[in-house]
C-alpha cells in the first residue's frame, strides 16, 4: 500500500493540527493504519494506531488525552487529530500501515509501509 501524509505545518503551543494520509493501491482496510514521530536526534516513536475496523485505537502515554486518530474507509485516509500541542510535540510525523488485523505492535519494523512523513512545528 502506498501511504501520503499531509497536514503539517508551524502552530504556537496550545493549539491544534490535523494530518491526514492517504492510502492507494492495495485494500485499506486490510491494515491497521499507525502514526510515528521522530524529533532531530531522536529515534522514531510510536504515537498511535488504529485497528481496520476504525474501533480500537492505541496511544503512547506522551500523546493520550490530546490526540485522536480516526479512519475514513470510503476514502481510503487515516487522521491525526492533535490538540494542545506542545513544543515537544514538534517532529516529523509519519504514517504507517500494518498488514493483519492485530494493533498490538508499537514498534517500527512491525509496519510495513510508510508515508513520506510531514513536519509539525510547535513554537512556544
Amino acid at each position: 500500500v502506498q501511504l501520503q501524509a499531509s497536514g503539517g505545518g508551524l502552530v504556537q503551543a496550545g493549539g491544534s493540527l490535523r494530518l491526514s494520509c492517504a492510502a492507494s493501491g492495495r485494500p485499506f482496510t486490510n491494515y491497521v493504519m499507525g502514526w510515528f514521530r521522530q524529533a532531530p536526534g531522536k529515534e522514531r516513536e510510536f504515537v498511535g494506531n488504529i485497528n481496520s475496523g476504525g474501533v480500537r485505537k492505541n496511544y503512547s502515554d506522551s500523546v493520550k488525552g490530546r490526540f485522536t486518530i480516526s479512519r475514513d474507509n470510503v476514502k481510503n485516509t487515516v487522521y491525526l487529530q492533535m490538540s494542545s500541542l506542545k513544543p515537544e510535540d514538534t517532529a516529523v510525523y509519519y504514517c504507517a500501515a500494518r498488514y493483519g488485523p492485530s494493533i498490538y505492535p508499537r514498534v517500527p519494523r512491525e509496519y510495513g509501509s510508510w508515508g513520506q512523513g510531514t513536519l509539525v512545528t510547535v513554537s512556544s
